[in-house]
């Protein structure tokens, strides 16, 4: 029976970087006394001036007292030497991630620390189980892992090896809630949930914006604006640094041999060369100086800044379909003072379809969003149709009818016929090849893809799909009009998933996996990419938003384009389908739901 633990009072944390710093703020704060351990002074005498200046920062915004922040800085000691952890009940080493300079860290420790003493690593890549067995108390070893800024971010992983005492995990457990932090159980897998599920898209992320596919700024706005993220790719890329990236994904491709984890072959480039993002002030963005999150402007121009091609003039607008997203579109349209069409395949259709857009524009009067005098003017300006030959006069088409090719190829050739030269023809498809519908009309030139995101009046994201056809001012137009609309328009060729769901579905499919493989529960994944990437939903909440089905179809799309065996559907996701849970709209889909 193990002996029962002492309380965690006095925290030895060893490497007073970013994260060293940040840990043991978190730690004096929470009335700890911390002793800061690091091999360069200058390193040591900065740690405690980020201590003091961030305390300062607190005493500004009421969130300390002068006292308060006197007592936090007065519990945190600093020293060169490891020695100075003799007296610690709990050690985290937060040193640079490679093996060689970690286990000399914990060998040392093994002839200082008490026996009773717990080693934990903040490791987000190595091995937690080697870590352990090299030590000669591998019982009391496991992993900590705190997510960068540690004083804000909720989560804490706690990793056991198979050789971790279970008292020890509690012991960590107990103090991260303490520390008011949410602690999640993991296995021993480089990346552990968060990292494991994170670093896997900031690589497709790189590799896609390496490929030229699309502009870094767009990388990052489309996963801003389409997912609701806290910040793009790229820039967290930059963010964690580059190096640091590629060592992660280094080990977790040497444990997975995922291709989807074999590290970009410009993160190696960068960090070669110094680029390692923030820190050194250069990476995939330029900064003002070292260490600066001010981002400067350099010879990389953004999409708003480019000089654009002169386009066509759209006064009118025509919207295809009757479900939620034409109508979505229509009122966009209408707002912003186009005149609408909004034609289905009857009358009735189109008129219930006109009828849900001033439901939504009631609503939006009742919210103070508008006024009922400009309501009713959006409303009048949309005309229901119940035939595509209402299009005859529209300068801009737009489709959004149901997301088959057949059936879209069918109403492009329509369009064709009815609509008048110069008219820009444009689809809305989320997956489908934008190309296929250009080819089923005579003026493939004019086709391009206008992917919005759901609900459309809410969401800023347009992903604007050029195909290797179109013609550089319907390109421009596109691009005017959207931003006439108020949207935020992103370039990207003519491949499965344009951007956001490229990005998007193969981090969910991993998700899917790791629950498969019973690495962690739905509830620790879903807590992990909250409260440890920032995001608004954690996959398994969006999988069922989205709708299984509809997920499922993606990610076969993306497989079939890609040929990479990662991105083939976990066998999870098929089940489910075939057995009809499809999510929130069957009431069970992950998790199952109150019928309404």
């Amino acid at each position: 029976m193990d002996t029962p633990l002492p309380s965690l009072n006095t925290i030895a944390v060893v490497g007073l970087g970013t994260m060293g710093t940040g840990i043991a703020e978190v730690l004096t704060r929470a009335g700890r006394e911390v002793i800061g351990i690091d091999i360069s002074e200058a390193a040591a005498t900065h740690a405690v001036g980020a201590l003091s200046a961030s305390t300062a920062r607190a005493v500004e915004r009421g969130r300390l007292t002068e006292q308060e922040r006197g007592d936090v800085l007065a519990r945190f000691r600093t020293f060169t030497d490891l020695q100075a952890a003799a007296r610690a009940d709990l050690v985290i080493e937060v040193v640079p991630e490679s093996y060689e300079i970690k286990q000399q860290v914990f060998r040392e420790l093994d002839g200082i620390v008490r026996p009773d003493t717990i080693v934990a690593t903040g490791t987000n890549a190595l091995s937690v189980t080697r870590l352990a067995a090299d030590s000669a108390r591998p019982e009391r070893v496991l992993g900590l892992h705190f997510f960068n800024p540690a004083p804000a971010m909720k989560l804490v992983e706690v990793v056991s090896s198979v050789l971790t005492a279970p008292t020890a995990v509690a012991a960590v457990t107990d103090l991260a809630l303490e520390l008011g932090k949410e602690p999640v159980a993991v296995g021993d897998r480089p990346g552990f949930v968060a990292d494991g599920l994170l670093f896997g898209y900031l690589n497709q992320a790189a590799a896609m914006y390496e490929a030229k596919y699309a502009s870094r700024e767009d990388i990052d706005a489309a996963m801003k604006l389409g997912c609701g993220l806290p910040m793009g790719p790229l820039a967290l890329l930059d963010l964690i640094g580059i190096d640091t990236a590629r060592t992660v994904l280094e080990a977790m491709y040497a444990a997975s041999r995922d291709r989807l984890h074999a590290p970009a072959p410009i993160l190696k480039q960068l960090s070669e060369a110094g680029l390692t993002g923030r820190k050194s002030g250069r990476g995939f963005y330029t900064y003002e100086e070292p260490g600066s999150a001010t981002v400067v402007r350099d010879a990389l121009t953004p999409l708003k800044d480019r000089q654009l091609a002169p386009g066509r003039t759209v006064r009118s607008v025509g919207v295809a379909g009757s479900g939620t997203m034409a109508s979505g579109i229509a009122q966009v349209f209408a707002k912003a003072g186009y005149e609408v069409v909004l034609a289905a395949r009857s009358q009735e259709k189109a008129e219930a379809a006109k009828s849900r857009i001033g439901k939504s524009l009631s609503r939006s009067v009742d919210k103070g969003r508008m006024t009922a005098e400009a309501a009713a003017e959006t409303l009048e300006r949309i005309v229901p149709a119940g035939s595509y030959d209402a299009f005859a006069d529209v300068d801009l088409a737009v489709e959004a009818v149901a997301e088959d090719l057949e059936i879209k190829q069918q109403l492009f050739a329509t369009l064709d016929k009815v609509c008048k030269p110069g008219a820009v023809l444009a689809t809305t498809t989320s997956s489908l090849p934008v190309v296929a519908c250009a080819r089923a009309t005579s003026r493939p030139q004019d086709v391009i893809g206008m992917h919005f995101f759901n609900p459309a009046p809410a969401m800023k994201l347009v992903e604007v799909v050029r195909t290797v056809l179109t013609g550089d001012d319907v390109h421009a137009t596109v691009l005017e009009v959207c931003r006439k609309i108020r949207k935020h328009p992103v370039d990207c060729g003519d491949r499965a998933g344009f951007i956001v769901n490229a990005l998007l579905f193969p981090y969910l499919n991993n998700a899917i996996k790791m629950v498969q493989e019973h690495y962690a529960s739905l509830d620790d994944i879903d807590a992990a990419m909250k409260l440890g990437g920032g995001y608004p939903m954690g996959p398994f909440e969006l999988l069922d938003v989205v709708g299984l089905d509809v997920s499922l179809a993606i990610e076969r799309v993306l497989h079939r384009e890609f040929r990479d065996p990662g991105l083939a559907p976990a066998p999870l996701l098929e089940h489910l389908v075939a057995a009809g849970c499809l999510g929130r709209k069957t009431g069970r889909g992950f998790r199952e739901y109150a019928r309404r």
